[in-house]
């Protein structure tokens, strides 16, 4: 039974035990002369444990197996002792590690506490141990994303989806058909996350839910009302309508489940899967979220900006776009009633919103015939070009392809922010006007929506060609299916966390910290880390209890803080002497009485008790009252938060009037 198998795979040689589970793969470096040197083969891939580089050992290895009592066994067992020449890993190229990158590494030099240090120490390890597998095993990956390529003098954009549809397999060239649905367009379209489900809108009420793999329908209804946008949920179970006047949930059955009258006019819709939030735009100037977990609305806010048909969603941070009649776009959180971020983007209305997947760039398209690349990071400007007819709808796909619709034509951008783009990628015409274009993920397929039904375009390129089946998985089953919506519920993300920059969560924020201190101080009425804290010297006799010792150290640090204070007004004082000393020869003017003032303010003291009519006499006089006034309201505040503490502790309205009765 002990058979093995030795496969060539682009020189390399895949082994593999029939009973064991080890996996290895040898590596061929051949010389100039193709002779293979001595130290060729190395290890690349190794599923067990990672060892250091040690020398091998010549003699084999005797284990000796023992009883429960610790006595040696008569039955010897003898491990083989071959050498290996191959200890180690083999390094990691630099730049697969920097595909799969986490960011840069913590600071561990302001790290003091020892216990935090070595969680942080150990989080690095894990992850750099996360990226170099996922750099080992990327030549594993099934699938390789590539682009259309014309032959010598020929566009792309050219090609005919025909064309494309018979170079390719039957099973991408199925991929691309055309649904005549002419009664109740134009249609709006949706895919779920996995890619593997379609839901079409039509205007005039038709709702069409279907594996499009399998071109298997699920449920087909008519509301018999406008329909505005359609969305699915978190999974292929749920979708959410905004019909004409309120915001419809139904299953994939076509059985309506809830009825949301708070949401009405909704005209866009975006859901947010790690949050569950549905955001949803109204015609009466409302943005609104919808927590589908618990099915309560988290927010509305007013964004006073009129009518809001144009909206999408920042895939990196969720946070939300909406387009203006007046230019502007503007950025939401669901934490805010302000906007975020107001930016100016064009000089007429702004007709459509896209944002790349990496939240990076923003593309938006105007009534001014403008087509303009923004760098979310700056919200600056980077490019901008000029489309003969404009764009009413634009998609970006996950490898950074750009869809405009406009009229019945659709045409493809490759690397729109990057190199000026003089013509389209690909272009496709449709027989209707275009109503909605939107990209299938981990597919090279644009979907678009019109008013004579739908269109599937083969776009290569544009989906990435591999997925993460425990992120998305487009094969999953139904258990699989309710095993990932529990643990998506549990890792729920709160619609307080969503921000501009979500990297601010995992910092420490310094500014907290800092005003924390300054309260304490201003609590305390002294810095306790300004110097070495005071330690009560330890007394006899039942003196050096917990509550002497504790009454101790306030009174030093009440001591201390008088100190302070009557240095503070001492200074003031011998300040005030000098402005009186130069009065004496001088009739009191504005400017002296105004310094007057000013000096008495830095006191503690209101400009109020000082008088009008201020003479030589009546000076000195009010300074010595306003000394003694400054001492005074200092020693009540003092007083006063002290009674403000002791009530806290108390805790209850009997015992703080008892509290008063004895004071």
């Amino acid at each position: 039974m002990d058979q093995s198998h030795q496969v060539h795979v682009f020189g390399r040689i895949w082994s593999s035990s029939v009973h064991g589970v080890h996996v290895a793969i040898y590596c061929f470096d051949y010389n100039d002369d193709d002779s293979i040197s001595s130290n060729a083969l190395k290890r690349y891939f190794n599923t067990g444990t990672n060892r250091e580089e040690t020398p091998a050992k010549k003699k084999p290895v005797q284990k000796v197996a023992k009883n429960a009592r610790g006595k040696k066994k008569s039955k010897k067992i003898v491990i083989s002792g071959k050498e290996d020449p191959f200890v180690g890993d083999v390094p990691v190229p630099a730049g697969k590690l920097e595909k799969f990158s986490r960011g840069e590494k913590n600071e561990l030099k302001n790290l003091s506490r020892g216990r935090l240090k070595d969680i942080v120490i150990k989080s690095e390890e894990n992850t750099s141990l996360a990226q170099k597998q996922a750099a080992r095993y990327d030549l594993l990956l099934p699938e390789e994303a590539g682009f259309l390529e014309g032959d010598d003098g020929e566009d792309t954009c050219t090609i005919s989806q025909e064309d494309i549809a018979e170079a390719v397999d039957i099973t991408a060239g199925s991929k691309h058909f055309n649904l005549t649905l002419n009664q109740f367009g134009p249609y709006q379209l949706d895919y779920t996350s996995n890619g593997r489900h379609l839901i079409l809108g039509g205007r005039r009420g038709h709702i069409a839910a279907m594996d499009w793999h399998t071109k298997q329908l699920l449920c087909e209804i008519n509301v018999m009302e406008t329909v505005n946008d359609i969305k699915w949920l978190h999974t292929e179970t749920m979708f959410a309508v905004a019909q004409k006047k309120w915001l419809y949930i139904y299953d994939n059955q076509g059985i309506e489940l809830h009825c949301l009258k708070k949401f009405n006019d909704v005209l866009r819709m975006e859901f947010l899967p790690y949050h569950f939030l549905l955001a949803t735009a109204s015609a009466t100037g409302f943005l609104q979220y919808l927590d589908i977990s618990v099915g309560k609305e988290v927010n509305a806010i007013n964004a006073k900006c009129g009518r809001l048909d144009v909206m999408a969603q920042n895939p990196q941070n969720a946070i939300i776009h909406l387009g203006h009649p007046t230019g502007t776009v503007t950025l939401w959180s669901p934490s805010q009633k302000e906007p975020l971020v107001k930016m100016l983007c064009h000089r007429g209305g702004v007709r459509s919103v896209a944002v790349d997947n990496t939240g990076t760039y923003m593309v938006t398209s105007g009534l001014d015939r403008k087509l303009k690349v923004f760098d979310v990071r700056t919200f600056q400007a980077l490019k901008s070009y000029v489309l003969p007819a404009g764009s009413s709808s634009l998609s970006i796909s996950q490898r950074g392809l750009l869809a405009c619709g406009s009229g019945n034509t659709v045409q493809v951008y490759k690397n729109v922010w990057g190199t000026p783009v003089n013509k389209p990628y690909m272009a496709h015409s449709v027989k209707g006007s275009v109503w909605g274009v939107r990209y299938c993920p981990f597919e090279d397929v644009l979907g678009i929506g019109h008013t004579n039904g739908f269109s599937s375009m083969l776009v290569p390129g544009a989906g990435e060609a591999n997925f993460d089946a425990l992120e998305s998985n487009p094969f999953h089953s139904v258990k699989q299916r309710q095993e990932w919506e529990v643990k998506a519920l549990l890792d729920k993300i709160q619609p307080e966390l969503i921000s501009l920059d979500p990297s601010l969560l995992g910092k420490v924020d310094k500014a907290t910290l800092e005003q924390r201190h300054k309260d304490k101080v201003e609590r305390l009425g002294y810095d306790p880390l300004s110097k070495e804290k005071f330690i009560p010297r330890k007394k006899m006799k039942g003196r050096s209890s917990s509550g002497s010792t504790q009454k101790r150290k306030k009174k030093v640090a009440y001591d201390e803080q008088r100190n302070n204070d009557i240095r503070l007004i001492i200074g003031h004082e011998v300040h005030l002497d000098g402005v009186f000393g130069f009065m004496r020869s001088k009739p009191v003017s504005a400017s002296h009485r105004a310094s007057l003032r000013s000096s008495c303010m830095a006191v503690g003291m209101p400009q109020e008790l000082l008088p009008e009519a201020v003479t030589e006499d009546s000076v000195a006089h009010s300074v010595q009252e306003l000394i003694q006034q400054a001492v005074e309201s200092r020693e009540k505040a003092k007083k006063e938060q002290m009674i403000k503490e002791k009530m806290t502790a108390l805790g209850n309205r009997k015992a703080l009037d008892r509290f008063k009765k004895s004071e």
